[in-house]
């Protein structure tokens, strides 16, 4: 086989160091209520078979809900609706009923006073999704190849024997080309080809922070099982309990910080210390920037989702795009990265931003080893490229996924552009 390239660069494929697979298929046939003025509205008029699915609800812009008030919106047709940061589910009593009927609701679904479940469930994918269809990962696997993304890992915490059966499947069958890697903390002992088990996910939730002993004894047990620790810390509070729990049990090699959406100086020498990577998502600023920078002191601003502070420090660092809540093309994420610009064009701590081959160095990180050395088309090297349409200053220059021509991966063409 030939292809000619014309002067343009090849490149390793890329990897995404932080998605979520089923919720990016999911939400593909989801009601996205971001931008949604009238909530209640929307939900009404969506469809009804076999059920709403609706993602990105805001609490403080759009108001409380719990199943009441999706009773009186939809009051006989299941709808399921997904906070914005992905760890809370809010179900009507439609959904409720059919989630029990196939399974006993998780110790995450909240009740009130008299036992009654209200509707809310944190962290509870799994169970929530009984009670709807499985969303086709097909559609996934093309659109990272179209991306140029070779490799992922799926950073579903919860993600049980079921879905890594359909993961195996769907990896053998090609519906997911990728290679792929797994957080979820059960570590299956027969995978397919494409599939590894990486650090074991530990989820600080900021809605009711774990005790010391509780979260000590998550990564203890993951240690037992020889597993490093890949630790979800969105706010300052989570980070130094994870901090604290890492110092203690003493870090090992393939630690993770998830995230790390507020990091003050003094924890920059901290994570440094212990050797850990950090696993940030640029692309959340020129999402969600212009309500982070609302929503928080001045004095703490500089400190939302560094970058640049963290490499400076000597901290691996590496971007992601955790998919669906942030944007799935690692080019916006290179884009982003450089420019730290939401939407409203304010800038979100200039002094953060990082060049754009620094960003990119990131993505061609292996996904068994984030900020490692980088890939390099090599002899005896695995045959995962990213052919440009342009010599690499050119595509730099404005990031863009339109430039990516075709996508191999073990030799085998997954993705070509058209007029190629």
């Amino acid at each position: 086989m030939v292809v000619e390239a014309r002067g343009a660069a090849l490149l390793p494929g890329l990897a995404d160091h932080h998605l979520h697979l089923f919720a990016v298929a999911a939400a593909q046939d989801s009601v996205d209520l971001a931008d949604a003025v009238d909530v209640a509205g929307m939900l009404a008029a969506a469809s009804t078979a076999p059920g709403v699915r609706a993602i990105g609800w805001d609490d403080i812009r759009h108001g409380d809900l719990d199943r009441d008030r999706l009773d009186e919106i939809q009051p006989h047709v299941p709808v399921r609706v997904q906070h914005r940061s992905g760890s809370l589910w809010v179900l009507n009593t439609a959904a409720l009923d059919q989630a029990c009927a196939q399974s006993p609701p998780p110790p995450s679904a909240e009740r009130d006073t008299h036992g009654r479940l209200t509707g809310r469930v944190w962290r509870g994918d799994e169970w929530v999704r009984l009670s709807g269809s499985e969303p086709d990962l097909a559609n996934v696997g093309r659109t990272l190849a179209r991306f140029g993304v070779t490799e992922v890992t799926d950073a579903t915490p919860d993600l049980d024997a079921r879905g890594v059966a359909w993961l195996i499947e769907a990896t053998r069958s090609g519906a997911i080309p990728q290679r792929v890697q797994l957080l979820c903390a059960t570590a299956p002992t027969r995978l397919g080809e494409r599939l590894r088990v990486g650090p074991q996910k530990v989820v600080i939730g900021d809605h009711e922070l774990p005790s010391y002993g509780v979260l000590r004894a998550q990564v203890a047990a993951a240690r037992c099982s020889g597993r490093p620790v890949a630790v979800h810390c969105i706010s300052y509070a989570a980070l130094a309990l994870a901090i604290a729990v890492l110092d203690d049990l003493g870090p090992v090699r393939g630690d993770r910080i998830e995230h790390a959406a507020e990091v003050d100086s003094s924890a920059l020498a901290e994570l440094r210390r212990l050797g850990v990577v950090v696993v940030t998502q640029p692309s959340m600023l020129a999402r969600r920037g212009d309500d982070y920078l609302d929503r928080t002191p001045t004095a703490d601003r500089p400190n939302l989702w560094r970058y640049r502070s963290l490499l400076d420090a000597g901290i691996p660092t590496v971007p992601s795009s955790d998919a669906p809540y942030g944007d799935l093309d690692p080019w916006a994420t290179l884009a982003a990265a450089v420019g730290r610009t939401t939407r409203q064009g304010r800038v979100v701590s200039v002094d953060e931003r990082v060049p754009v081959s620094a960003a990119l160095a990131g993505l061609l990180t292996p996904v068994a080893e984030p900020g490692g050395r980088s890939r390099r088309v090599a002899v005896g090297a695995p045959a995962d490229l990213l052919l440009l349409r342009t010599p690499l200053g050119q595509a730099l220059h404005k990031p863009n996924a339109d430039l990516v021509a075709l996508t191999m991966i073990d030799g085998e063409i997954i993705y070509r552009a058209a007029l190629l």
